[in-house]
């Protein structure tokens, strides 16, 4: 679409906002039920905190679903203040202008009283889960004033909006931790491969946008769209996502063989996810561009599957052999052939 006509558009937009009047509907949609699908990151929190800690399962089943029900409520209200404050950049975006903040006209008030009744109410659910769950939630709550709100916005800044945007990664994962195991924390190298791992997701998904919507119409509109794509090439975007696909690889090996050797078994298949997901990141009009619809690649979630089988598998198979991987050793000389010396 040319700029001109994206214009026309915007300008026809703005005066359907002044004609229309929102209803409940359409502020509960701001809420993004459908996006709870993002919430799969907090499961490898669950399977691992049993695998590694142990813990008792008589108060596993509320505490997991009261858990859910906060990371639902908190991320509804980083969603609602997202789309109510993006509803002017996302005018110039192909199909984000169909939003509702910017489709329809909604009232201030109401929208800053939806925000917090959400943050209200997960918050005190959160409580309910622990000190440690409420800390946790809150910091999921101030990721995102500080993804979205000025002064601080990251999310206009170039390659800082991928490095804040993803610190959710880490944070849903502990959430998961701390729902079967509250009495203690994941391990750092595990949160850090989380967190790099959640950059190449959004990397991916800024490498699809910028490709398809400068093709469409180009990168004016784009950065109207997202300031930080002035940053951005499709070269840098993609030299980003292997930096971030490498720091995630370190930090989970160092995760491995540390806490469970048996999970390096499992290392070939999560490179396969990572390749996966940057090969759907190349094609038009990819589901990188929406987390939310991944679960419509079938390829994606085959190899999802068999990854998650295969680590299922590996938290129960002890294999004492593999425990030399984490030990020093050095192949002597003298027990190498004559003719190789």
């Amino acid at each position: 679409m040319p700029t001109s006509d994206m214009t026309s558009s915007q300008t026809t937009q703005a005066a359907a906002r002044a004609g229309r009047t929102a209803r409940l509907r359409d502020y509960l949609s701001l809420a993004r039920f459908d996006h709870a699908t993002k919430h799969v990151f907090v499961i490898p929190g669950l399977i691992l905190a049993y695998a590694l800690r142990e813990p008792s399962l008589l108060d596993a089943p509320p505490r997991i679903a009261a858990g859910f029900v906060v990371a639902i409520a908190i991320a509804s209200a980083n969603y609602i203040i997202n789309e109510w404050l993006d509803r002017e950049s996302d005018a110039h975006h192909p199909s984000k202008h169909h939003r509702t903040a910017v489709s329809l006209h909604l009232s201030p008030g109401i929208v800053y009283l939806q925000y917090a009744a959400f943050a209200a109410f997960g918050l005190a659910l959160a409580s309910w889960l622990g000190t440690a769950f409420l800390v946790i939630s809150a910091v999921f709550l101030v990721s995102g004033l500080i993804y979205n709100v000025q002064p601080l916005r990251s999310k206009d800044r170039s390659f800082l909006d991928v490095i804040s945007e993803s610190v959710n990664n880490p944070i849903r994962l502990t959430l998961g931790w701390l729902m079967m195991d509250p009495s203690s924390m994941p391990p750092a190298s595990l949160l850090l491969a989380y967190w790099a791992g959640g950059a190449f997701l959004m990397g991916s998904k800024r490498l699809s946008e910028y490709r398809d919507i400068t093709a469409m119409v180009g990168i004016e509109t784009l950065t109207r769209y997202r300031k930080s794509f002035a940053g951005y090439t499709a070269e840098s975007l993609a030299v980003s996502c292997l930096v971030y696909a490498m720091l995630s690889s370190f930090f989970l090996g160092v995760f491995l063989i540390k806490y469970r050797v048996e999970y390096i078994l499992a290392f070939p298949f999560i490179a396969g996810l990572f390749g996966c997901y940057l090969w759907l990141s190349m094609l038009r009009d990819s589901i990188a561009q929406r987390p939310e619809r991944m679960f419509r690649s079938r390829r994606l979630m085959t190899t999802l599957a068999i990854t998650v089988g295969v680590l299922l598998a590996l938290s129960f198979i002890d294999l004492p052999s593999l425990t030399a991987l984490s030990n020093r050793s050095f192949t002597p000389v003298d027990m190498l052939p004559e003719r190789d010396r």
